[in-house]
């Protein structure tokens, strides 16, 4: 995060481990093989619920969206705003009773059925959500008012190097000419 301000840092609900050891306790009632491990799954289903949502971290930037998660596997995404296409909100019965939601990340390119990044258990996803869109709209409008700046013949200002390369290219050009006049008297 060197050169990049941050904007968000989203805060996950402590109730979502509710709702992750609900939705494992019910995939063991229903495989039916699975009641007698209800009596592992709570306590340790707890105790790793917890420590995953601990580990979990999303951070919006001005130019990004960072999310980190994960116990054993640790996931680091780093997701620039102009590639997201949409933010999906997803609510389930369960979810709903414990006022939580799921916030997904589609971006362009993804390749596969389904969202690049999943996030369950946000604070104020609706805001949060808003806030990634508005971000990503604002970044495309700079960009866009940057390209027309140059379509205009305005020198970019940007770091990347294209106005150094627009003087070098006119360097060479003008040593070009003064050679040929040279040569040719």
């Amino acid at each position: 995060m060197s050169s990049e301000n941050i904007i968000l840092k989203a805060e996950f609900n402590p109730k979502v481990c509710y709702y992750w050891l609900l939705s494992g306790a019910l995939v063991f009632v229903i495989t039916i093989v699975g009641i007698p491990l209800l009596l592992l799954w709570f306590p340790l289903g707890f105790a790793l619920t917890k420590r995953y949502l601990d580990r979990m971290e999303c951070v919006l930037t001005d130019k990004a969206l960072k999310v980190r998660k994960g116990i054993f596997v640790r996931i680091e995404k780093t997701i620039p705003l102009e590639k997201i296409t949409d933010m999906g909100m997803v609510q389930g019965p369960i979810m709903r009773s414990l006022e939580l939601h799921t916030l997904t990340v589609e971006t362009a390119g993804q390749s596969g059925v389904g969202s690049l990044v999943s996030l369950t258990g946000i604070i104020k996803a609706p805001e949060f959500r808003e806030a990634v869109l508005n971000q990503r709209e604002q970044q495309g409008s700079n960009q866009s008012q940057a390209t027309r700046l140059q379509s205009v013949g305005e020198p970019e200002s940007s770091s990347d190097g294209t106005s150094l390369l627009v003087e070098i290219r006119d360097s060479l050009s003008r040593i070009e000419s003064i050679l040929e006049k040279t040569q040719n008297p």
